[in-house]
C-alpha cells in the first residue's frame, strides 16, 4: 500500500512540474485550476465541479477543498502539496497569493462566467485567461493512464462480443442498449462515459442516434457506439454488425468504410496532423462516391474525459499527433432512410506508429 502511494505521488508530481514550467514560460505568477478532470489529473482530488480549485506557483501547489475530502486527502495526497480546508474556496486562494506579490494570475477558460465574476471581484485586472494548458498536458498520456486505457478498452472489446450472443430480432434498442450497460458495469466498469448509442435499421443513419424502443427488424443493420470508465479512464468504441442480409449497398457502404479506416491507419504516425490523417480516410470515401453522407470528424483523443485533444478532422491541421496520445478512428457512412455504418477503435500512438487497442472483430458480423 505504501509503495501505491509513492508511485502515485511520484507521477503527480511529475504532472505539477511540467505544469510549473509551461506556467513560468507564460510569465505567470500563479495558474488557478477549477475543472473538476484537471484537478483530479494534476492532484487526484476526485470532487465535483465546484467542489475546491488548485493554487499552482512556479515552486508551490495548494489544493483549496472544504472537509467532506479532507480526511480523504490527508492520506493520500503527495507531501509536496499543501492542503486547505475552508467553504470560501477562492477567497482562501487570494490569501495563498498575497504574499506573494502576484501580478499575474492564469485561469482556465473553461470556467463558468459566475466563477469568472468571482474571480475577477478577488483579483482584478491581474487575471490572465488561459486556454486548455492542462488539457494540452493531458493529451500526452504516461504510464500508469496508458494502462487504465488499456483495460477499459479490453473489457469494451470483451463487451461487444458479449452483445452478439444477446442481440437478437424483436428486442428493442433500449433492451440491447441495458444489456449491455449491466453486462459492462458487472464485469469490472466504473459507469459509461455518455449515453450508449444503439440504432437499427433506418435510424442507424443518425450518428447519435439514442437508443429508442423501436424493435431489432430481420435484414436491420445496427450501430452500437459506448464507451465506459475503468481505473477512471475511458473507452470509446462503435461496430456495426447486421442481423441477417442487409443488402448489398449497406455491405458495399461497410466495406468502404472498413477500408477509409484502414487508409487512415496507415498515415497515423508522430508528426501526422489530424487534416492528413482525416482526409487519408475522407478522399476514399469521397471517391466511391458517398462523401455527402460523411457528415462528422475522424476521430479525437480519450482519456479522463470521453473527448480530448488532439482531434481528426478537416480543420485540424494545428492537432498534430504525437507518441503516447490515445485517439480514436471512427469513420462512417449515414444514408438517409437506408442505414449507416460506423466503425471506431482506439489506438496508442508510438514512436513509430500505432498500437490498436481495441480488439472485436472488424468484419460485418451477420448474426
Amino acid at each position: 500500500m505504501i509503495l501505491t502511494i509513492l508511485k502515485r505521488s511520484d507521477h503527480l508530481n511529475k504532472r505539477i512540474t511540467a505544469l510549473q514550467t509551461t506556467i513560468q514560460g507564460l510569465g505567470l505568477d500563479a495558474f488557478l485550476i477549477t475543472n473538476a478532470l484537471s484537478l483530479k489529473y494534476l492532484s487526484g482530488f476526485d470532487g465535483l465541479d465546484g467542489d475546491g480549485c488548485l493554487v499552482v506557483t512556479p515552486d508551490a501547489v495548494t489544493l483549496i477543498t472544504d472537509a467532506r475530502y479532507q480526511e480523504a486527502l490527508e492520506q493520500s495526497l503527495p507531501k509536496s502539496f499543501q492542503l486547505e480546508i475552508t467553504r470560501d474556496y477562492y477567497q482562501v486562494a487570494r490569501k495563498v497569493l498575497a504574499d506573494q506579490k502576484y501580478q499575474k494570475v492564469g485561469f482556465e477558460t473553461s470556467a463558468s462566467y459566475e466563477l469568472y465574476r468571482t474571480l475577477y471581484q478577488l483579483f482584478g485586472e491581474k487575471l490572465v485567461p488561459e486556454n486548455g494548458l492542462v488539457e494540452k498536458q493531458r493529451e500526452v498520456k504516461d504510464a500508469n493512464e496508458v494502462s487504465a486505457l488499456k483495460k477499459a478498452t479490453a473489457l469494451a472489446s470483451d463487451g461487444f462480443a458479449a452483445l452478439l450472443n444477446y442481440a437478437a430480432v424483436g428486442q428493442t434498442e433500449r433492451e440491447v442498449s441495458n444489456w449491455l450497460n449491466n453486462w459492462m458495469l458487472v464485469h469490472g466498469a466504473e459507469k459509461p462515459s455518455f449515453d450508449t448509442i444503439v440504432a437499427s435499421g433506418y435510424r442507424s443513419a443518425l450518428p447519435h442516434g439514442s437508443a429508442s424502443d423501436k424493435q431489432l427488424q430481420q435484414g436491420d443493420i445496427v450501430t452500437v457506439d459506448f464507451g465506459y470508465y475503468v481505473d477512471g479512464y475511458t473507452s470509446d468504441m462503435t461496430r456495426t454488425f447486421a442481423l441477417g442480409d442487409p443488402g448489398d449497398e449497406l455491405k458495399k457502404v461497410y466495406d468502404i468504410v472498413r477500408e477509409a479506416q484502414e487508409k487512415m491507419f496507415n498515415v497515423i504516425k508522430p508528426g501526422a496532423n489530424g487534416q492528413q490523417v482525416d482526409a487519408a480516410g475522407r478522399d476514399y470515401i469521397d471517391q466511391q462516391g458517398y462523401g455527402s453522407f460523411y457528415n462528422h470528424g475522424s476521430g479525437h483523443g480519450i482519456g479522463l474525459a470521453i473527448h480530448e485533444g488532439p482531434n481528426f478532422g478537416p480543420r485540424w491541421q494545428s492537432n498534430v499527433i504525437t507518441e503516447s496520445n490515445v485517439m480514436t478512428v471512427e469513420p462512417g457512412i449515414y444514408l438517409p432512410d437506408k442505414g449507416g455504418v460506423r466503425i471506431e477503435d482506439d489506438l496508442l500512438i508510438t514512436k513509430t506508429g500505432y498500437q490498436r487497442l481495441t480488439t472485436a472483430n472488424r468484419n460485418l458480423i451477420m448474426l
